[in-house]
């Protein structure tokens, strides 16, 4: 018996999709209520294209958020790419915080979504996790941060991220924040 493929997806079809993102994402960042008609129309699709990609508020809601934390997961190597390690995981923890203030908009939404528990699990742990480790590895192989930290290590220490008002002067927090943890991974680097 051979296997079917998936049909490939037109590129009209993923347009739409990625519209749907876009917009759901700010929708939703200012409304966890956001009625879905509303979110297709400012897409500019019809109810049967957004219901075909998105069945219900739950599919949308945790679709978001895991498109949220694959765009910032990738810009790992992407950095690693173009910048020193060190710049690398500091332009990567900015990033970072800039979308942990875009999820705290989300988590509203995300709280009525997925009351069940382990809703979420397996959402962004792993390709978040991935990200850091890469980073981690980067640094501790060109010596610029101590040896063993753990991605576990990095997340406990940035999880201030988390405590910020995002109505607030959260841009200035996090920058200080973030700065205080560059300075203690930097502390008995091999190569400061």
């Amino acid at each position: 018996m051979q296997e079917r493929k998936p049909a490939p997806v037109r590129s009209d079809a993923q347009r739409n999709r990625e519209r749907i993102l876009e917009v759901a994402l700010a929708e939703l960042t200012r409304s966890a209520d956001a009625p879905l008609s509303a979110i297709a129309k400012k897409a500019g699709v019809g109810q049967a294209t957004f219901y075909r990609n998105f069945p219900n508020r739950e599919a949308l809601v945790l679709e978001v958020y895991r498109h949220e934390v694959q765009q910032v997961s990738a810009t790992a190597s992407q950095l690693l790419e173009t910048h020193a390690p060190d710049e690398a995981l500091r332009e990567w923890m900015d990033r970072l915080a800039q979308y942990a203030m875009a999820k705290a908009g989300l988590a509203d939404a995300m709280r009525k979504t997925t009351c069940a528990p382990g809703a979420l699990a397996g959402l962004g742990h792993g390709p978040m996790t991935s990200a850091v480790a890469l980073l981690l590895k980067a640094n501790e192989e060109a010596g610029t941060i101590r040896p063993g930290v753990t991605p576990d290590d990095f997340v406990l220490a940035i999880s201030g991220l988390w405590q910020i008002d995002p109505q607030g002067d959260w841009h200035g927090r996090a920058e200080r924040l973030l700065d205080l943890v560059m300075d203690g991974l930097r502390a008995g680097a091999p190569g400061a």
